[in-house]
């Protein structure tokens, strides 16, 4: 049978509330009095019933984490980052998946269902408005990997989605190369057109015109078939900027069934550096995002959220840099 917290209480020779207030975070309890149900639970192997506690505080420590990227490999780190951080700061992940689904009021109500205390947002193709659903309804939320906006209504963290297109042109322009594209995600998603702009403003003032072209999802399969059409239509594109890395891998394989040479015909330059860049039979060239800075910082503004409910919302956008590999030619 679990060991219950009467049993605790009887071994320490104090009453059940004072076992209760022994492990509810705040309460109010003498030093003697822990120290005595503490060394009670280590020697019964009690471990406290949360789902009870929240009972008690109000609190369920649940936090939902709500995502609709699944299919992308970049976001299975992601989310192993996210439920590491939020376990590691004594809360709990539940995580929601929305790949065929993007009505946030069906959302809300699941969430509803289990109390939770906040929610997380991660994800790129998902608007600002998605999260302001949760936020109306008064939990705190963060929006992590959204797009920048000038006067955010819910937390927001992410990075510089336009620099990092910069940051891609100025790459490829070093490289000496001048009949550039772009290849991004979904164009409806506002992460894509900010990396589009910054990528197109930096080339556009070099006095060059980029070739720009959409995959239909952040999905390998998806950037092999866009690299294919983008082929039939400009096989004289010398470098391929493409807005994520799983995207980049599709395209690169596309172009390798064409009988095209990677870098010596034709470059690629992806973003995120997912796990699957730094193989060898991938080798991929890209911009990394601060995965682990985001998604603490994300975890942090969650947990305020939670504690200050008042405070104004903020926005972090946070660096990208170029990790260097073996998909562009090298520097002159």
């Amino acid at each position: 049978m679990p060991v219950t917290l009467l049993d605790v209480a009887v071994r320490a020779g104090v009453s059940k509330s004072a076992v209760s207030r022994t492990f509810t975070p705040g309460a109010s309890v003498s030093a003697k009095t822990r120290a005595k149900v503490e060394a009670a639970a280590r020697a019964l192997g009690y471990q406290p019933n949360v789902l009870a506690s929240s009972l008690t505080t109000g609190r369920t420590k649940l936090i939902g984490l709500i995502s609709n990227n699944f299919t992308n490999p970049f976001f299975l780190e992601i989310f192993d980052h996210f439920t590491r951080a939020i376990q590691d700061a004594g809360l709990r992940p539940l995580l929601i998946n929305l790949s065929d689904e993007v009505d946030a009021g069906k959302s809300l109500g699941m969430l509803r269902q289990y109390n939770v205390d906040g929610v997380i947002v991660a994800s790129s193709t998902l608007p600002p408005e998605f999260a302001m659903v949760f936020h109306d309804a008064g939990l705190p939320v963060v929006h992590a990997f959204g797009w920048s906006q000038p006067s955010p209504r819910t937390a927001l963290v992410s990075i510089d989605n336009a620099g990092a297109g910069a940051l891609a042109a100025q790459t490829l322009l070093a490289r000496d190369y001048r009949k550039i594209g772009f290849l991004g995600g979904p164009e409806s998603a506002a992460t894509t057109q900010d990396r589009a702009k910054g990528f197109a403003d930096v080339l556009t003032a070099a006095g060059l015109n980029p070739a720009l072209r959409y995959a239909e999802a952040y999905s390998y399969a998806a950037g092999r078939v866009a690299m294919l059409a983008a082929q039939a239509a400009r096989p004289d594109v010398e470098a391929w900027f493409c807005g994520d890395d799983v995207i980049a891998v599709g395209a690169m394989d596309a172009a390798r069934s064409l009988g095209l040479d990677v870098p010596g015909d034709i470059g690629f330059l992806g973003l995120n550096d997912m796990a699957m860049a730094s193989w060898d039979r991938v080798a991929l060239t890209t911009i990394r995002q601060p995965l682990t800075q985001i998604v603490e910082r994300s975890v942090d503004l969650i947990q305020r959220g939670i504690d200050a409910p008042d405070e104004m919302p903020g926005m972090s956008l946070l660096p990208c840099k170029l990790v260097e590999r073996g998909t562009l030619r090298a520097l002159p």
